[in-house]
C-alpha cells in the first residue's frame, strides 16, 4: 500500500507544484476584481462538470465493475464493458457541450447573480472558450480508470500537469490575447488537447483502448447506470456547494471568491498528494480482494490506509491553523495580489484546515460501500452533508458576519458530517471494520501533528526575532523546516505504532 501511495503521490505532487506555479502566476497576473472573478466563474465549468461526470462518477460506478471482471480473468468482457460505458459517455457530452454553449450566458448569471453585467459578459465568454476542456477529457478519465483497475497509477497521477503547464504557458503569452483572462481560458482547452494525447499514449503501453461502438441497452449497462445516476446524483450535490460558494461570495467584498479560490488550492495541495492518492489506491485494492473473497484483506488495507490518511493530513490541518497567513502571503502577495487580498485569504484557508482530515478521510470511508458496488449510500451521507454545508455556510455568513472564513468554515464542517454518517452506516451494517492497526495509530498521529503545528508556529517567531522586517518568505521557510523536524522526530520515535512498511 504505501509503495503504491508513493507512486501516486509523488506524481501528484509534481502536478500540485505546476499547480502553484500556476496559480502563482495567475495571482501574478489577474490579481483579484474583474479578470480574476469572470475567469474563475468561467474555470468553474470544466472543473465542476468533470467533478460530476468525470472521476467522481467513472471512478466508484465503473472501476469495480471493470476491476472485478478483470479479477475474474473476463478481460474481453471488461473491454466490451468499457467500450460501451465510453460510447455512452461521449453521446451524452456532446449534447451536454451545445446545450451549455447556446444557454452561457443564462447560466452565468444564474451562479453569479451579484456579479456587474461587464463581469457576467466576460465571464460567458471566458466560459465558452474553456468549456470543451470537458470533452476532451472523457477518454483520459476513462483510461485513466483502467489503469487504476490493473494497478498503474503514475500516468493517472500524472496528466493533471498539462493542464498546468498548458495554462502557464498560456498566461506567459498573455499580450497576444484580448486580455490575460482570455489567455487563461485558452490554456484551458490546450491542456485538454495535450490530457487527451498523453492518456491515449499510456493506455496503449499497457494494451488499454477505448473504441467507440454503437451505444446499446443491456442488462450490463441498465446496472451500470443505476450506480451512474446515483453517484452523479452525489457528485452533482457536491457541486452545489460550491456554486453556493460563487452565489454567497459575489455578495461579499470584491476579490472574495478569489480569496476562496486560493485558499482553497492551498487545502488541496495535501488533499490532492496525499488524501485523494490513498483513496485512489484503496478502491481498486479493495474491489480486486471482494471480488476473491478475502474481506480481511479487504478490511486490513482500508485501515491501514485512514490511519496513514490521518497521519499524513493532520499535520497539515494544524499548520494552517497556526499560521495561515504566513502561507499566503509567502506564495501569493506578489504582483497585483497585496498582502490585503492574501489577508483575505489566510482567513478561509484556516476554516478549510478545519475539515482537511475528514475531506481525505471521506473517500476512505465511501470505499466501504463502492467495493461493494453500493453507490446509493454515499450518496444519501453526501446529499445530507451537503445540505449541512449549505445551511451552515449561510447561518455563519449572514447570521455571524464571517465572511469567507465562514464560507470555508461550512465546507469543513460538512465534510465532517459526510464521515460520521458513512461510519455510522458502515459500522451498522457490519461493513466497515475497525482494527487495532488504526487504533494503535490515533495518538502517534495527533502528537506528530501537534509537534508540526508548534514547529511551524516556532520558525515564524524565530525569524520575526531574527529578522523583524525580512518579510514572509524566511518566515515560511523556518517554518518549514522546524515543523518538519519535529514531525519527523515523533514519527520516528512511534514507528511501531505506525502502518508504515512498504507493501
Amino acid at each position: 500500500m504505501l509503495k503504491k501511495l508513493l507512486s501516486v503521490s509523488g506524481f501528484t505532487l509534481l502536478s500540485r507544484i505546476t499547480g502553484f506555479g500556476r496559480d502563482i502566476l495567475m495571482a501574478w497576473i489577474l490579481g483579484k476584481g474583474l479578470l480574476s472573478d469572470a475567469f474563475l466563474v468561467a474555470f468553474l465549468f470544466p472543473n465542476y462538470f468533470r467533478a460530476i461526470f468525470g472521476e467522481g462518477t467513472i471512478n466508484p460506478a465503473f472501476l469495480p465493475r471493470y476491476a472485478a471482471l478483470r479479477a475474474r480473468g473476463e478481460e474481453a468482457g471488461a473491454a466490451r464493458f468499457a467500450n460501451m460505458v465510453f460510447s455512452w459517455q461521449m453521446a451524452a457530452q456532446i449534447v451536454m457541450l451545445i446545450a451549455a454553449m447556446a444557454a452561457m450566458p443564462l447560466i452565468v448569471a444564474g451562479i453569479v447573480p451579484g456579479f456587474t453585467d461587464a463581469q457576467r459578459v466576460m465571464a460567458a465568454s471566458l466560459a465558452r472558450i474553456a468549456f470543451p476542456y470537458l470533452i476532451l477529457t472523457v477518454v483520459a478519465v476513462q483510461l485513466s480508470a483502467m489503469l487504476n483497475a490493473v494497478e498503474k497509477f503514475w500516468a493517472a497521477a500524472a496528466w493533471s500537469n498539462l493542464l498546468n503547464l498548458s495554462m502557464i504557458a498560456a498566461l506567459l503569452a498573455w499580450r497576444w490575447f484580448p486580455n490575460a483572462a482570455y489567455a487563461a481560458a485558452w490554456g484551458v482547452t490546450a491542456g485538454g488537447v495535450a490530457q487527451l494525447v498523453f492518456m491515449l499514449w499510456a493506455g496503449s503501453r499497457e494494451g488499454l483502448w477505448l473504441k467507440l461502438v454503437w451505444p446499446r441497452w443491456t442488462g450490463e449497462m441498465k446496472e451500470f447506470f443505476k450506480a451512474y445516476g446515483a453517484v452523479t446524483f452525489g457528485a452533482a450535490s457536491v457541486v452545489i456547494a460550491p456554486l453556493v460558494d460563487f452565489f454567497i461570495a459575489s455578495y461579499l467584498e470584491s476579490g472574495s471568491r478569489t480569496a476562496l479560490y486560493y485558499a482553497d488550492r492551498i487545502n488541496q495541495l495535501p488533499l490532492g498528494v496525499l488524501g485523494i492518492a490513498l483513496g485512489t489506491v484503496l478502491l481498486p485494492a479493495m474491489s480486486t480482494r471482494l471480488a476473491k473473497g478475502d474481506k480481511a484483506g479487504s478490511d486490513t488495507q482500508q485501515n491501514k490506509s485512514a490511519a496513514l490518511t490521518l497521519l499524513l493530513t493532520l499535520p497539515f490541518a494544524v499548520v494552517f491553523l497556526v499560521i495561515p497567513g504566513t502561507i499566503m502571503r509567502a506564495i501569493f502577495a506578489h504582483g497585483a495580489f497585496d498582502s490585503d487580498a492574501a489577508n483575505l485569504a489566510a482567513l478561509a484557508l484556516a476554516a478549510y484546515g478545519v475539515g482537511l482530515p475528514a475531506m481525505a478521510l471521506v473517500r476512505i470511508v465511501a470505499s466501504t460501500f463502492y467495493a461493494r458496488h453500493d453507490t446509493a449510500t454515499p450518496v444519501r451521507a453526501t446529499v445530507i452533508a451537503i445540505a449541512c454545508n449549505i445551511a451552515l455556510k449561510f447561518l455563519f455568513v449572514w447570521g455571524f458576519g464571517l465572511g469567507v472564513a465562514g464560507v470555508a468554515l461550512g465546507t469543513a464542517l460538512g465534510a465532517w458530517i459526510n464521515v460520521g454518517i458513512l461510519t455510522l452506516l458502515g459500522r451498522t451494517r457490519l461493513l466497515l471494520a475497525i482494527e487495532s492497526i488504526f487504533v494503535k495509530a490515533l495518538v502517534p498521529a495527533l502528537l506528530a501533528a501537534l509537534a508540526a503545528g508548534a514547529g511551524a508556529y516556532g520558525g515564524v517567531m524565530l525569524m520575526s526575532g531574527l529578522i523583524p522586517s525580512g518579510g514572509d518568505m524566511p518566515a515560511l521557510a523556518a517554518a518549514i523546516l522546524l515543523s518538519v523536524i519535529a514531525y519527523g522526530a515523533v514519527v520516528l520515535v512511534t514507528r511501531k505504532a505506525l502502518p508504515l512498511e512498504r507493501t
